[in-house]
């Protein structure tokens, strides 16, 4: 077997770097000292079979599987099992240039695709077989070759085209897939067959190809090369129609075993899977990179399929199992065994080693270069243990700020500089005089070291600042910044060693949370409201015009500015960047929401592609590049449209082949819902599967809701009782704040209720027309009835008349008797005015009576005054006249208490039998009360005062028994209507 020129110059060069790399054969000994984020789905998540045997991606991002139990399909936020109608085992699935889903299991063929409302059906081919050959066994490769789709079973392969079925047939078929645009088959006595031309020709033969060669895939590797896996042959390159052994190296790799697939990742290298060591990451020499398997977080190592999906991470479909592995991810964690998961304090590079600082030591890796640092192998070595803040490389001195002093940092061991006290960070001071200084803060202080070369020599604290400096800057007039997180902001000058301090008072929004920090060669300080800067005119500090743009008020905790000049800062517990590289722009990282060292924030950005990150265990590394390119627009999809009315039936399942170039569903006619599935459940999703948790989603039913709703992680909606009318549900999502998807929506209409259709208003209109009908009908009996009457009232007239001259005789009898009894009335009238006549005589009478009382009392009064001793005989006969007439007065008093008796129908008797203590006097106030009379009239009538008047009328309520809340009169009042009854 020969390649052409060309190719064997392209060999030449991979054993060339082959070569090369042999020469260092421990280079790749060791697993990289970051790990990818590896996702295991276990069978009790996706609830299906265990075992999963191909894989493959739809246009919107949802992944199907090959399972045991049917196909299986994942949307980032639920899974669903699609069975075959005769329940077997689906070996192999692929799409059609139809954007169908070819599946076959034993003694099944055909296709999922969407149904009119979304759902995905099954729709079978077996009856286009020829009925002798509709018994095969599984379908284990299905390949679509233009618009043609080729199944292929142990001894038979089926063509599908234009609506037909064609069987070809082998005493065993072994493999089936496409090398550059050639459809291949493996036919195990025949060799390698090429399909041209509606037939299959010979393309290697059998004696050509490897003893007991069984092909398990073919994948483009590089130009016209292809790369073939065997199952016991080890690798191939396929050049033309020469088979070229691909030897690998590294790990000890057995180049004899089981390889299950081959596929391609986007920085060059390959995965190689296997039945029994999991996968291994080889370069294009046949370098292995990587054996990841169990250790490295594969759930298990029998790995059956590979897949890289849209976003060129690496799904694997196990003997048990799916795994995920986030080989795109620009974000790896670093925590491998020798750390102890330690938190991660810092950072630093220097002399092509890589230091990191943790709560439990320093540690340090060999550096071989300056690409992605990530992919640096695991060649860890101790160089200290013990609590280490910081580390950091400061006038070509490497420092370690230890809680048990200040040290300098070698190849494998730690020096002792200051061990008085702990130390947290060191910046480098400029004098201006030739010298050079550093200025290290303490637990008690900030400590100066001049720098002396070779050493660094102490100088002692600066000024009178003995607080925690754990935040220090210096700015360009060589003067120390420090701030305390509850005590504000210090400045210290060291030749003087002046010190004051900046508070609320000094313009700061708090006197707590303020740190201070150097970024585009300004001291500034990060507040609870912002970042601030330093007036020198005024002394105080002021908001920053600058970063007021970009942060607005957000309360930032730390800063770090990378040699690109954007600024990394941490607000709460988030990590973003504000991207200079043109419009400034604030890109977050979700991903490591919450795992930063809270309070003891640390990022080290060397470039680009190393980007280092403090965190509660380790450190993250960020290739920023990569993240940037990794960012583009999110697709969201409406994945089901349920009614939650009793039934919960499927109105949209979710899946449709009309799609737009964006992927988003076209529905083509407008669906109508019966009133009944008038409570709907939406369910959506994202196809983000690294880090679904930081996804979410805004939602908003048009037509029903007034706006957007609030952001959240919920993957469904209900809407229940929803009126008849048109609506349209629309969703997006996001997972950074710059990051957000195009809407995705889901027009429909509510039918109105039965009662309430056009149906229902024509039997309304009908029901009402035969009312009226009914009701002429009645207007006509009617009618008939009225003649009918009027014949008899014509009958009867003239003994209406009769009748009529009858009762108007009988009415002026009735008038003569009427008459009769209004002259007895106009008598009894006449009678009542006399007595009331009377009546008020007999007052006038009382009243002159009580003047002539009066007079009899002036009289007397008169002869006292007199002061005669004897009193002439002419005036006692005098005052005897006067008393003569008493008499008459009091037989005064009893006519008028029969005549007020008559008038008010026995009232004055009816009080005294009621309330026999009462005496005349105070009937005679019952009286003059049910008159209506005044205080004053009642005091003449009974010859006292209006204030004896008051008194009477008190002990006149007390002998009648009166509640207080009643008044007098109405008492007496109630009592002669009760007469009047």
């Amino acid at each position: 077997m020969t390649f052409s020129t060309r190719h064997k110059q392209l060999f030449f060069r991979f054993l060339l770097f082959s070569m090369l790399a042999l020469a260092s054969p421990d280079a790749f000994s060791q697993a990289y000292i970051a790990q990818r984020k590896t996702v295991n789905y276990q069978k009790e998540q996706y609830n299906a079979g265990t075992q999963n045997w191909k894989i493959r991606q739809d246009a919107q991002g949802r992944m199907f599987f090959a399972n045991n139990e049917g196909v299986l399909t994942f949307d980032g936020a639920a899974w669903q099992l699609f069975p075959l109608p005769n329940r077997t085992i689906v070996r192999s699935i692929e799409f059609g240039r139809d954007h169908k889903l070819y599946v076959g299991g034993q003694d099944e063929i055909g296709y999922f695709s969407p149904c009119k409302n979304g759902a995905l059906v099954f729709t079978s081919l077996k009856e286009l077989i020829p009925a002798a050959d509709r018994v095969f066994s599984d379908l284990w490769d299905i390949v679509a070759y233009g618009d043609d789709v080729f199944f292929r079973s142990n001894n038979k392969l089926f063509k599908y085209s234009k609506g037909k079925i064609t069987v070809y047939y082998s005493r065993s078929w072994l493999f089936m897939g496409t090398a550059g645009n050639k459809l291949l088959a493996h036919d195990e006595q025949k060799g390698l067959l090429e399909y041209v031309n509606q037939r299959w020709q010979p393309f290697i033969a059998a004696k050509d190809l490897p003893a007991g060669c069984y092909i398990t895939s073919i994948s483009p590797y590089h130009d016209a090369l292809s790369l073939v896996t065997t199952a016991r042959s080890g690798i191939f390159l396929l050049s033309g129609k020469t088979l070229q052994h691909f030897n690998l190296r590294g790990f000890d790799i057995d180049n004899g075993q089981h390889f299950s697939a081959a596929i391609a990742l986007n920085d060059g290298s390959f995965l190689l899977s296997t039945y029994q060591n999991g996968i291994y990451q080889v370069d294009r020499s046949g370098l292995v990179m990587e054996n990841i398997a169990k250790k490295e977080g594969l759930q298990n190592i029998f790995v059956r399929s590979m897949y890289t999906d849209a976003s060129h991470n690496v799904w694997l479909g196990l003997d048990n199992g799916i795994d995920y592995i986030a080989y795109n991810n620009a974000v790896k964690h670093i925590s491998p065994a020798i750390f102890k998961d330690g938190g991660g304090y810092a950072a630093a590079l220097y002399q092509n080693r890589l230091y990191f600082a943790l709560s439990n030591g320093i540690y340090q890796v060999p550096v071989t270069d300056l690409a992605d640092l990530s992919h640096l192998k695991n060649n860890f070595k101790t160089v200290a243990g013990g609590q280490t803040w910081n580390i950091a490389q400061v006038n070509g001195h490497l420092l370690a700020g230890r809680d048990d002093g200040m040290f300098e940092v070698g190849e494998n061991k730690i020096s002792p500089l200051y061990n008085a006290t702990g130390f947290w960070i060191f910046k480098p001071m400029d004098t201006g005089n030739g010298k050079s200084f550093i200025a290290a803060g303490n637990y008690y202080g900030v400590r100066l070291f001049e720098d002396m070369g070779a050493t660094l020599t102490d100088k002692g604290n600066i000024g009178k600042y003995y607080e925690s400096a754990r935040f220090l800057q210096v700015d360009a007039s060589g003067i120390i910044w420090t701030s305390h997180p509850y005590r504000g902001i210090y400045r210290i000058t060291p030749g003087s060693g002046a010190l004051k301090n900046y508070t609320k008072d000094q313009g700061l929004p708090s006197t707590l949370n303020n740190f201070v920090f150097k970024v585009k060669g300004q001291v500034v300080i990060a507040t609870e409201k912002g970042i601030y800067e330093y007036d020198k005119t005024n002394d105080r500090f002021t908001p920053s015009p600058a970063f007021k743009k970009i942060f607005g008020t957000r309360g930032i905790r730390y800063l770090q500015e990378d040699a690109s000049g954007h600024i990394w800062f941490v607000e709460g517990k988030s990590l973003g960047v504000v991207d200079y590289s043109s419009t400034p722009v604030i890109i977050n990282f979700p991903e490591l929401y919450n795992r930063i060292l809270s309070g003891f924030e640390n990022v080290y950005p060397i470039n680009p592609e190393n980007i280092f990150v403090g965190s509660e265990n380790g450190f993250y590394h960020i290739n920023y590049t990569k993240y940037k390119q990794n960012i583009r627009p999110l697709e969201v999809y409406i994945r089901s449209v349920r009614s939650g009315s009793g039934t919960d039936s499927v109105l949209f399942g979710g899946y449709s082949t009309a799609m737009q170039p964006n992927g988003q569903l076209r529905i083509a006619a407008l669906p109508n819902f019966a009133h009944a599935f008038n409570s709907l459940r939406f369910a959506y999703s994202s196809p983000v599967f690294e880090e679904q948790s930081n996804v979410e989603y805004s939602y908003m039913l048009e037509g029903f809701d007034k706006g957007w709703s609030d952001w959240s992680k919920k993957t469904d909606k209900d809407y229940t009782n929803l009126p008849a009318g048109h609506y349209s549900f629309k969703v997006k999502a996001r997972n950074h704040n710059n990051n957000e998807s195009a809407v995705a929506s889901y027009a429909f209409y509510m039918n109105p209720p039965w009662y309430q259709t056009i149906w229902a208003y024509a039997v309304y209109v009908l029901v009402i027309a035969a009312i009226l009908y009914l009701i002429y009908q009645k207007q006509e009996q009617r009618h008939l009835l009225k003649q009918k009457k009027e014949l008899k009232r014509q009958q009867k007239k003239n003994e209406e008349q009769q009748r009529q001259l009858a009762y108007l005789h009988q009415l002026e009898l009735e008038r003569s008797e009427k008459e009769l009894a209004n002259l007895k009335n106009e008598k009894l009238q006449a009678e009542l005015e006399f007595q009331t006549s009377e009546l008020a005589s007999s007052a006038l009478n009382l009243v002159q009576q009580k003047e002539f009382l009066a007079k009899v009392k002036d009289e007397l009064q008169h002869l006292q005054r007199s002061g005669k001793e004897a009193v002439e005989v002419s005036e006692i006969k005098k005052i005897q006249r006067m008393l003569t007439g008493e008499d008459k007065l009091n037989e005064q008093w009893q006519q008028f208490f029969i005549h007020f008796d008559k008038v008010h129908a026995g009232f004055l008797s009816l009080v005294k039998e009621r309330y026999p203590t009462i005496n005349q006097q105070e009937l005679k106030l019952c009286a003059y009360l049910i008159m209506n009379l005044s205080s004053k009239e009642i005091a003449q009538l009974m010859a006292i005062s209006v204030r004896g008047v008051e008194i009477s009328r008190y002990r006149l309520r007390k002998k009648l028994q009166i509640p207080t809340e009643m008044n007098l009169f109405e008492f007496l009042f109630k009592i002669q209507q009760e007469l009047m009854k």
